[in-house]
């Protein structure tokens, strides 16, 4: 084949592959023309809920576009999460990953791998965990309350955001290193389980800070919270650790999109959700529910999965969740 024939044959495929790239590019470039769909895997209303809607509007401004959450909450977050790792990925469906995924996909409960099936665009902020109890409960302490469990186990119950989640595993390794046994009531998310701690319906709950305007209102007592130091507006309420109980939980929240999605879309979205994360309106939401900012951008939250992932595996054995998750 003489040099022009390979020359016009070359540059002919390379013309091809440049028309059929050209049509992704331009789409990667327009985006976003239309309302994007946030997944909540939440119940509305609850400190997720909050959050992630003031993110969502801020991020809004930067993509110039508007972001409808859709709340899709059951199976401990799962629900909503698996709705959008199997979205379309074209930019237009994207959400929340709850960090409990690490765990669900290892115990079987959820067919995703957090290693190969999402996109990773940024971590956010972290949840501010704590047990807390009726104003009027006769527990003043968190001594009072474990010493009421040991009397009695299995009587006292708590309430969480569902089985296997970071509340109830939480709670959990809190019994195990007490010493005590609790009676578990799983809901669908941290809003109603807060509702029948207010109605009396459970002795306590697990949650992150849905309870904290309650507190301040001195409808409820907080014993404890779950963070490596004592949080910013309950200063006086020591951390499980400084209470002799060696559990630390703060599950950061994040961002998300099926795998898959063109690179100068997911470029597009971390850079409106790093700035998302540093606005006004997101810093004043968690400020108001103590959850502390932690952002991470993709690539380093996506390392911070992998490394949950094999904590996780840890986890499961020490505390048997397969046997937990078989009871529940």
């Amino acid at each position: 084949m003489n040099t022009t024939r390979r020359q016009l044959i070359l540059g002919s495929l390379g013309s091809a592959a440049t028309l059929a790239l050209a049509p992704r590019a331009a789409f990667a470039n327009a985006y976003p023309e239309r309302p994007i769909t946030f997944i909540c895997p939440w119940p509305a209303g609850g400190t997720a809920d909050l959050t992630m809607r003031a993110l969502c509007g801020a991020a809004a401004k930067v993509l110039g576009q508007t972001i409808v959450v859709d709340n899709k909450a059951g199976a401990s977050g799962m629900l909503g999460l698996k709705a959008m790792a199997t979205a379309k990925a074209d930019g237009y469906t994207i959400g929340q990953i709850p960090i409990s995924v690490a765990r669900f996909s290892q115990l079987g409960t959820v067919q995703i791998d957090p290693l190969k099936d999402l996109t990773y665009i940024a971590r956010t902020s972290g949840q501010t965990f704590g047990i807390a109890v009726r104003a009027d409960a006769p527990w003043k302490t968190l001594k009072d309350f474990v010493a009421a469990a040991k009397a009695a186990p299995g009587r006292l119950t708590y309430g969480s955001a569902g089985i296997g989640g970071a509340t109830h595993v939480g709670m959990e390794e809190f019994a195990l290193a007490a010493g005590a046994q609790f009676n578990h009531i799983p809901y669908k998310g941290g809003a109603p389980a807060l509702q029948d701690l207010i109605g009396g319906q459970i002795d306590a709950l697990a949650d992150s800070s849905s309870w904290a305007p309650h507190v301040k209102a001195g409808k409820l007592r907080l014993l404890a919270t779950w963070g490596e130091k004592r949080t910013q507006d309950f200063p006086d309420v020591p951390t499980l650790r400084e209470q002799g109980f060696d559990v630390v939980v703060d599950a950061p929240n994040g961002i998300g999109a099926p795998k898959g999605l063109d690179p100068a879309i997911v470029r597009k979205l971390r850079e409106a959700f790093k700035l998302a994360a540093a606005s006004p309106e997101f810093l004043a939401a968690c400020d108001k529910i103590d959850s502390p900012p932690m952002y991470l951008d993709g690539p380093d939250y996506e390392k911070y999965v992998a490394a949950t992932y094999r904590k996780e595996t840890v986890l499961i054995e020490r505390l048997k969740l397969k046997e937990l998750m078989a009871k529940g």
